[in-house]
């Protein structure tokens, strides 16, 4: 059998991946993996400086604990993530802003700057800093981001979620973290109408006593509740001011998603400032050979950790391009987005492609297409049928990463790689600076072909702070420390391939075993989705 897709010998000696490898002495992604997991203090201190982290690294890469959740990258660093983010300066694009009912937006890297000054100044008069939470209930659009990047510029945290969440859903998640201030739309537009907000909004502020303010982005241009401030006018009061933004420890709290499980309330995650940063600046810059001016894209909602993965694009100078509404009114509105702007990294998930490939959709015929460098797929397993119709029906010369992770560390356990071939139904690797392997049930490794428990041996920057609450620990330690002693895992059940790559099977902790034959979930869910 041959590869899907391989990379011209141009293409893989000129990506970001093999100039970084070359600068580092290694022949390869094989060899560079393996001094990434060898010597991972060396590897992430590389990449904080060839990737482009801005702030004081300190004398010490890592410093080893007792267990795997006790190390600590750069301990003595400080950094706010503000920096990196707002690297690039200009009238170029930052941001593009693009809406199902067809508004277009740009906000230049200056404008952006200046909108993140001004909402970081409101934000400090009405008293918000270090300890406090700033809750966004948004679309996917500029003001989400500016949102973030404000609140991490005072030194808060940062939380989000989606306004498709009913009242319910956004108590059980802000709830828990008791936000200083809220940041919320009026509304918003999916499958060709308008959905009003403002009901929910009330009962979300009456659900939160937390609250000292809450600011309405007029997405729909309906006037702002009685005791709301709405976004023009706050930030028209502090038009002007300077961004200087004070630099924090490497673990400070940047923000906390949200991981659903099977009973309760969502866990709330703590995620670490510069962990979570250089994580995504090497995946987005290695592993996706992203680069500046590019223009990034993920079909996501300010509710799922992609939101927060393609936001990290701006650290790498790409533009972001955010869509919000549904991707299918019409049928071929990312494809037509893709081509309208430039797209060059056009994320999406297994879900959508699967779905395309259903509807019959092809857009190799109907679109250009010519930017379109890398597609991601993530959110489940990608099935080698969702590979066949990338490479059939979307584009034949193309880096199809298929990636893993979640949002228990909001980045990727398995990524793509820009200079080797993809082969059907495979994720190509293991990410850089992760020893990870496939184990049986007592911890032992298994060879290519068997199915066990995907795990990671090694620590890892963007391993969470822990759960908000869990004072103690001890149910962070417990969900990913203790099952497979010495080794991080998350309850994935995947193999290795002949080729160095992996595949993901599903949930472990949902996988059936009829007769001492493991079955995992995408296996099901492959074999229901085709019947008719």
């Amino acid at each position: 059998m041959s590869a899907i897709w391989t990379p011209s010998e141009e293409r893989a000696a000129g990506s970001r991946l093999a100039a970084f490898a070359r600068d580092q002495g290694h022949d390869g992604y094989e060899a560079l993996h393996a001094w990434s997991v060898a010597d991972p203090g060396a590897f992430w201190s590389a990449a904080w400086d060839a990737c482009g982290l801005v702030g004081e690294r300190g004398a010490t890469a890592l410093m080893p604990g007792a267990t795997l959740p006790d190390a600590r990258f750069f301990p003595d660093a400080r950094l706010n993530v503000v920096e990196t983010f707002l690297a690039t300066t200009g009238g170029g694009p930052a941001l593009i802003e693009a809406g199902e009912d067809g508004r277009r937006r740009t906000l230049s890297w200056d404008e952006l700057r200046s909108q993140v000054a001004a909402l970081a100044a409101a934000l400090a008069e009405t008293g918000v800093g270090p300890g406090h939470r700033v809750a966004a209930w948004l679309p996917n659009i500029p003001e989400t981001i500016v949102t973030m990047l404000a609140t991490a510029a005072v030194g808060a945290t940062f939380s989000s979620t989606s306004p498709d969440f009913g009242t319910a859903g956004v108590l059980d998640r802000f709830g828990q973290v008791e936000p200083t201030l809220l940041v919320a739309a009026d509304g918003y537009v999916y499958g060709g109408r308008a959905n009003d907000c403002l009901p929910r909004l009330a009962e979300i502020r009456a659900g939160l006593p937390s609250l000292r303010r809450t600011i309405v982005v007029p997405y729909l241009g309906a006037e702002p509740p009685a005791g709301t401030d709405a976004w023009p006018d706050v930030l028209a009061g502090q038009v002007g001011g300077a961004l200087t933004p004070e630099r924090y420890p490497f673990d400070h709290p940047w923000y906390v998603l949200y991981s659903s499980g099977t009973t309760g309330k969502p866990k709330a995650i703590v995620h670490r400032t510069g962990g979570v940063l250089l994580k995504h600046l090497v995946e987005h810059q290695l592993h996706c050979d992203v680069r500046p001016g590019d223009r990034v894209f993920y079909f996501t909602t300010a509710g799922w950790m992609m939101w927060n993965w393609l936001a990290s694009g701006l650290a790498s100078g790409a533009t972001l391009v955010l869509y919000d509404g549904s991707p299918s009114h019409p049928p071929s509105t990312l494809f037509d987005l893709a081509d309208e702007q430039g797209v060059t990294l056009f994320g999406t998930s297994a879900k959508f492609i699967d779905a395309l490939d259903r509807s019959g959709l092809d857009p190799r015929a109907t679109h250009e297409l010519t930017s379109v460098r890398t597609i991601t797929s993530t959110g489940s397993p990608l099935v080698p049928e969702g590979f066949d119709y990338v490479y059939d029906h979307v584009k034949a010369d193309v880096h199809l990463a298929s990636i893993s992770g979640g949002t228990d560390l909001c980045g990727c356990l398995v990524a793509g790689d820009p200079t080797s071939p993809v082969w059907r139904g495979e994720i190509q690797r293991p990410a850089l600076g992760l020893d990870i392997d496939v184990v049986d049930d007592a911890g032992s490794s298994l060879p290519p072909g068997e199915k066990g428990e995907l795990v990671c041996r090694t620590p890892f920057p963007s391993m969470p702070l822990g759960f908000w609450g869990d004072d103690d620990g001890s149910r962070y330690r417990g969900a990913y420390f203790e099952r497979i002693p010495g080794a991080w895992h998350q309850g994935d059940f995947a193999a290795w391939t002949e080729h160095g790559g992996l595949v993901i099977h599903g949930r472990s902790d949902a996988t059936l075993n009829p007769g001492g034959v493991r079955i995992g979930t995408a296996e099901i869910y492959r074999q229901v989705e085709q019947v008719p």
